[in-house]
């Protein structure tokens, strides 16, 4: 620029002299030579990309359910479906499936609504409200179907002998237990299995709560010692007469005394007039008495041994003194008598 500025000033000056008066310059070629130097600016830009208004931030879980990058109406959708899923509950080796929506409801939009404004990468919590007798219902079925009664030993007279039935145990749920493992893992809106197992449940009498079992025949007069329900021992005995017949029946042994005082029985007609006798030789009990839960009626020694083998008793089952004895030792109270 400054070469092309010196030679516009030359001509200018050459005319003003007269040199180039009224003439045409010719044959006269001038060169001029242009630089443009072009100045380069380079600027560094960073471009933040926003994340659009209506999708849940990136990361985002709610109650570990990922929403990040959807839609809210995805998000809530996905937040449902996820609920939905079915609770696997495991009873002994046993499953059944809970459908949380028939016990529970989840509070998906609110949810959604706070993973909106959430930071990235954050979990959310689902509030779920469980509904506890819907839940105890579900538990109640459950307890009746696995439930089993525990069964009683019972002893039975079967031709005139004992015989023991089995005891069984039983089994139950603990549906306190069953019912808080359900209800939080609805609210944690977890699916992982629930276990639980049955408890076993003892029967109130086993075999093994029979001991001694005493049945006496009226007709034979014969006293049988069992070992639960093993003949262990006999005994000739004297029953009833035929107008004081020995109640049939099943009886407890209720009390047992030695050397006692006999009373007579002054109710009755062949009892008037006589009095107690203490213990001693001339004793209608003997030396030993075990009374019955039936109204008067025991088993005892006697003063007349050659009753024994006959029904000569008042309703009582004289033995022996030396068997009273025997048998007194070997029975407790709460024995079981069966009179036949």
């Amino acid at each position: 620029m400054k070469r092309l500025h010196a030679v516009v000033l030359f001509v200018l000056g050459l005319a003003a002299a007269g040199a180039f008066s009224g003439a045409v310059i010719a044959d006269v070629t001038t060169s001029i030579t242009t630089t443009t130097t072009a100045e380069t600016t380079t600027a560094e830009t960073t471009t933040t990309i926003a994340t659009p208004a209506n999708v849940i931030p990136p990361g985002v879980r709610v109650a570990g359910v990922r929403v990040g990058g959807l839609s809210p109406a995805d998000a809530v959708a996905a937040v449902r479906s996820a609920f939905q899923r079915p609770l696997t509950v495991v009873v002994d080796r046993s499953k059944l499936e809970l459908q949380p929506g028939r016990l529970a409801s989840a509070y998906t939009a609110t949810a959604v609504a706070r993973a909106r404004i959430a930071r990235p990468g954050e979990n959310v919590k689902l509030v779920v409200a469980v509904r506890g007798p819907k839940v105890r219902t579900w538990v109640s079925a459950v307890e009746r179907r696995f439930e089993r009664k525990p069964v009683d030993a019972t002893l039975k007279l079967r031709n005139g002998q004992p015989y023991l039935t089995k005891d069984h145990a039983g089994r139950t749920v603990d549906t306190k237990r069953l019912t808080a493992k359900i209800s939080g893992e609805l609210r944690a809106n977890s699916r992982l299995p629930v276990r639980v197992r049955t408890r076993s449940v003892a029967p109130a009498t086993t075999v093994g709560s029979f001991k001694e079992t005493i049945v006496i025949n009226r007709s034979l007069n014969r006293l049988a010692l069992y070992d639960a329900n093993r003949l262990a021992r006999t005994f000739p005995v004297a029953t009833g007469q035929a107008i004081y017949p020995t109640p049939k029946g099943v009886w407890h042994i209720v009390v047992k005394w030695k050397n006692p005082t006999w009373y007579p029985p002054v109710q009755d007609d062949w009892a008037k007039g006589l009095k107690p006798v203490p213990p001693g030789p001339g004793n209608p009990l003997g030396t030993r008495w075990m009374g019955l839960d039936a109204p008067g009626v025991g088993i005892h020694g006697t003063d007349e041994p050659t009753s024994i083998g006959y029904s000569a008793s008042h309703g009582c089952i004289r033995m022996q003194v030396p068997d009273a004895e025997w048998l007194f030792d070997h029975v407790d109270v709460g024995t079981t008598v069966y009179i036949l």
